[in-house]
C-alpha cells in the first residue's frame, strides 16, 4: 500500500533523500529497463542503504509507481511549455524540432521515457497503466487544444479534426522513438513526423 501521507510528513533531509532514489531509479529504469533494473541497483545508484531505501518505499512495484509520477510530471512539463501557447504550423515545426533533438543527443537509444514504461506496465500494474494513459491522453489534449486553435484562428481549414490530427501525431511520435531506439539513429522519428506534419499541412487554408 502506498504511503503519500508519509511523504507530506517527511523532513527536509528525508524528502531529498527519497527524491534522489527516485531520480536514480527514473535513470536505471529507462536505461535498462523497468523489470532489468532491481532494487539493489538502485540502492546503488542512490547510494542509499536498505533500511533508508525501505522507509520511503516498501517494495519495487511503489517505486516504480513513483518513478511514472514523476517521469509523467516531468514530461507533461515539457509538453506544456512547447504546446500551451501553439497556434501556427511553425511552432508545431518547432515542437517536432525539439523532440528530435533530444532524442538524438542519445542516437535515438531508449525511446520514450514514458512510452518504454507503457511497454513494460501496460499488462502488469494497473495503477501504473493508468496513470500512463491518462499522461498520453494530457499530452495529445496539449497537441487536440493547438490544432484547434490553428483553426479557429483560420490557419487550418474547418473540416480539420484536431483531435483525429492529434492522435496521428502522438501515433507517429511514438512509432517514431520506437523505430529510433531499435535503428539507434534518430533518423526514422524524423521522417515519421515529417509525414504526420504533412498531413497537418493538408489541411492549410493557403
Amino acid at each position: 500500500m502506498s504511503r503519500p501521507e508519509n511523504a507530506r510528513r517527511l523532513t527536509p533531509r528525508g524528502a531529498a533523500t527519497r527524491a534522489r532514489i527516485v531520480a536514480a531509479a527514473a535513470e536505471l529504469m529507462y536505461v535498462k529497463g523497468v523489470n532489468a533494473t532491481t532494487l539493489d541497483d538502485v540502492r546503488a545508484a542512490s547510494n542509499t542503504s536498505k533500511s533508508q531505501l525501505y522507509n520511503h518505499f516498501q517494495d519495487k512495484a511503489e517505486l516504480v509507481r513513483a518513478v511514472v509520477a514523476a517521469r509523467t510530471a516531468q514530461v507533461l512539463d515539457r509538453e506544456r511549455g512547447h504546446l500551451q501557447r501553439l497556434k501556427s504550423l511553425r511552432g508545431l515545426v518547432r515542437w517536432r524540432d525539439a523532440l528530435v533533438r533530444h532524442n538524438a543527443l542519445r542516437s535515438g537509444a531508449y525511446g520514450c521515457a514514458l512510452g518504454s514504461m507503457a511497454s513494460e506496465l501496460a499488462d502488469q500494474d494497473d495503477q501504473a497503466r493508468a496513470t500512463l494513459a491518462a499522461s498520453f491522453a494530457e499530452w495529445e489534449g496539449l497537441l487536440a487544444a493547438g490544432l484547434r486553435r490553428m483553426r479557429d484562428g483560420g490557419v487550418l481549414r474547418p473540416d480539420a479534426d484536431p483531435e483525429r490530427l492529434a492522435t496521428g501525431l502522438m501515433a507517429a511520435l511514438q512509432g517514431g522513438y520506437l523505430l529510433a531506439e531499435t535503428a539507434q539513429d534518430v533518423r526514422p522519428m524524423e521522417i515519421a513526423l515529417d509525414m504526420a506534419l504533412d498531413h497537418v499541412r493538408s489541411f492549410r487554408t493557403a
